[in-house]
């Protein structure tokens, strides 16, 4: 069983930052494929982000390609969501995930949810 913690959000001018974390339970951290995901009001939970536990590689959806940046500290059970050039379209609820699976682009891959953190874009 793995518990999920998320923390960072909160309210930013279009093009600020924030980075946001998730603090993992337990003592497998490493062996767990970590993701972003997001939803806004009305509609579905849509993926933003993983980094895979084999061969840390990592993978962003195209829309914040080039301004949100996923990372792990295994030593600290933490992933990261550093996001840059923030937009209003980027509003929405933030939920860390994870999953014993090699690599997984839709919720139905992820066992393991936090409840997630509000961000919120003002143009």
């Amino acid at each position: 069983q793995v518990q999920l913690v998320e923390s960072g959000g909160g309210l930013v001018q279009t093009g600020g930052s924030l980075r946001l974390s998730c603090v993992a339970s337990g003592r497998t951290f490493s062996s767990y494929t970590m993701g972003w995901f997001r939803q806004a009001p009305g509609k579905d939970r849509e993926f933003v982000a993983a980094f895979r536990w084999r061969g840390d590689s990592t993978y962003s959806t195209d829309s914040v390609k080039g301004r949100f940046t996923i990372s792990r500290d295994n030593a600290k059970n933490t992933v990261y969501l550093q996001m840059n050039n923030l937009k209003p379209e980027d509003t929405a609820s933030y939920y860390c995930a994870a999953t014993r699976r090699l690599f997984g682009l839709s919720s139905t891959d992820y066992d393991y949810w936090g409840q997630g953190t509000q961000v919120t874009v003002s143009s």
